[in-house]
């Protein structure tokens, strides 16, 4: 180390007597106390971030009688309370139009329905039956041969016939006849492929 060091010369030492004093604490805000103000009170609903000083017999005093709401009506009361549950911050109702505000929605009334250039979806909106009806496969379609039905018939249609040909073709109908057997059983498991596949 250099002694004679210009950063070592501009180093001084204080001694006790010319230490810092702390600074004073302001006095209570409290009309007549000359007490010091250490405790911080909120100064009210619309002063949000600035506070009063007071000592702490007169901060209890202030605590007790202080009230965010003076000045407010139920209904303003009500109306905060229910926008602080969503900290304040603008919210929508979900469903139809749900992702903008009322106001937005009001301008857009005729931008609400998507363009239709292939004709997938009916005047109301929704998809047409004919679109969601699945592809049959070679089972399924065995299985409406069976029946005696067009591949691809409504499921109303191929329940009727399952009754009509469970009537004809049970022995009970055939005075005991058991000759129909075997068909029978072709077109009850036809009826349950059918039904698993969610065609009827």
């Amino acid at each position: 180390m250099k002694l004679d060091s210009k950063y070592f010369d501009a180093i001084r030492v204080k001694g006790k007597s010319s230490a810092r004093a702390k600074p004073k604490a302001p006095s209570c805000a409290w009309e007549g106390c000359e007490e010091p103000g250490v405790y911080k009170a909120p100064l009210g609903r619309d002063f949000e971030g600035q506070y009063l000083e007071f000592c702490v017999d007169h901060v209890r005093q202030y605590n007790k009688s202080y009230n965010y709401f003076s000045g407010l009506n139920d209904d303003a009361i009500q109306k905060y309370l229910k926008d602080a549950m969503t900290g304040h911050r603008p919210t929508w109702s979900m469903g139809r139009n749900g992702g903008m505000p009322s106001s937005a929605r009001s301008g857009r009334a005729g931008a609400a329905r998507p363009k239709d250039p292939f004709g997938l979806f009916g005047e109301d909106g929704a998809a047409r039956p004919e679109a969601r009806r699945p592809k049959v496969r070679p089972l399924e379609k065995k299985a409406f041969e069976n029946l005696g039905l067009e591949p691809g018939s409504p499921g109303e249609e191929v329940r009727r016939r399952y009754k009509e040909l469970v009537k004809q073709l049970h022995p009970d109908a055939n005075g005991g006849d058991r000759s129909h057997e075997d068909r029978l059983r072709e077109v009850i498991q036809a009826y349950k492929l059918l039904k698993q596949a969610g065609l009827c």
